[in-house]
């Protein structure tokens, strides 16, 4: 069950002590797309294909910061898409999976190729396909927007939605839960 937040305290150890322990332990930041990298919405143009999808900046930032640090990031999508692709080309997230009907599978083959344990990952999901891959995770996180059946097994619910910095404020609680935070922001002052 999620603990609500406090717009007015930021300290994520006060908001969310679960979650903060949570974080403190993973290894892998394990991503859907759309709703969580993306706001959920899906272009199609006149060709009937999928033409558009917009990225925020923020957590491509968040996950590079995560790399620096070690901590690896998978996408599992149940969709195909180009843009995504080249995303993650340019963000250097190797673990790509997409048009994926069982994400439980594709997330059991990341950690087997990691060598790490559902209990070493952050799982990131908005709606019920993202279930399975969810289930075992040591961290759920579930963006603001996301259904409210998957708020409810979320550990962590973050305050901004899917393609709107979600992604960042998941990154950031991971790099303060492991003291890696202000050591980043620190070399980013100097």
């Amino acid at each position: 069950m999620p603990i609500a937040s406090n717009p007015h305290n930021t300290n994520p150890l006060s908001q969310h002590p679960q979650a903060w322990e949570r974080a403190s332990k993973v290894k892998l930041l394990v991503l859907d797309v759309d709703g969580v990298l993306t706001n959920g919405q899906v272009f199609i143009g006149a060709d009937g294909k999928e033409s558009l999808k917009a990225f925020d900046i923020q957590d491509g930032f968040g996950i590079k910061l995560l790399e620096k640090v070690g901590i690896s990031t998978a996408i599992i999508t149940g969709r195909h898409s180009k843009m995504v692709l080249a995303r993650c080309e340019e963000l250097g997230i190797k673990h790509v999976h997409m048009g994926v009907e069982n994400k439980a599978m594709a997330l059991s083959e990341v950690l087997k190729l990691l060598q790490l344990n559902a209990t070493d990952c952050a799982v990131m999901g908005d709606d019920w396909p993202d279930f399975q891959m969810m289930k075992s995770a040591g961290l759920k996180v579930c963006p603001a927007q996301g259904h409210t059946a998957v708020k409810e097994i979320a550990h962590f619910v973050t305050e901004r939605i899917g393609g709107n910095g979600a992604v960042r404020e998941v990154c950031d609680l991971i790099l303060k839960a492991q003291n890696r935070y202000e050591e980043l922001l620190a070399q980013a002052r100097a």
